[in-house]
């Protein structure tokens, strides 16, 4: 199933609606859905190494207006949308340790979810929640998210060819570790902040 969709994905980069399903997964997983963009991003990237640029850019783009959405979600709607959010993803009981640990460190928990695999949205939802200055975290998501897309981009630019065949030889593989990892975010979250 998981090599259908990344063939399928392959297939997508060609057509001309590829960009705004891309736009639609960034600005999507930054608010409610569950997978992240780069199940899209780098086969994307693969099958059409001369637009890796853009493609960051539009994640980049859509990923921070995705977060902005997340953002309201947890400062108007946290008792009704976000905390459900937190609910479905088994992670409401560390959500009030983590909207503390914002007073004095959300200019970091921001700047670090961009290297780990702690799922952005529940960064999003916990900012607005938490009441954590909009500016400040508009201009953060645009360096984390940035810097995540545009490093994605430098790779596939740089070694796109030798990525491809290392997860084409090796699918299962690289789709049990990117699963993991996911799986590792929520984890993470549920203990470092429970």
């Amino acid at each position: 199933m998981l090599r259908r969709l990344y063939d399928w994905t392959l297939s997508l980069a060609a057509r001309p609606s590829a960009p705004y399903a891309l736009a639609a997964v960034s600005f999507a997983e930054s608010s409610f859905f569950p997978v992240p963009p780069d199940v899209m991003l780098v086969p994307m990237m693969l099958a059409r190494p001369d637009k890796a640029w853009s493609y960051a850019l539009i994640c980049t783009i859509a990923s921070v207006l995705g977060g902005i959405l997340g953002y309201f979600i947890g400062l108007g709607l946290y008792d009704s949308v976000g905390a459900w959010l937190f609910q479905l993803y088994g992670l409401a009981d560390g959500a009030e340790t983590f909207r503390h640990a914002y007073a004095d460190y959300g200019h970091w928990v921001i700047l670090l979810k961009g290297l780990t695999p702690i799922p952005y949205k529940l960064v999003t939802i916990t900012s607005g929640f938490a009441g954590y200055h909009l500016g400040w975290f508009i201009a953060l998501s645009i360096l984390t998210r940035g810097a995540r897309f545009f490093l994605v981009a430098l790779l596939m630019s740089q070694f796109g060819p030798r990525i491809k065949a290392i997860i084409d030889n090796n699918f299962n593989l690289v789709a049990t570790v990117a699963i993991v990892a996911i799986v590792g975010g929520f984890v993470a979250f549920r203990y470092l902040f429970h």
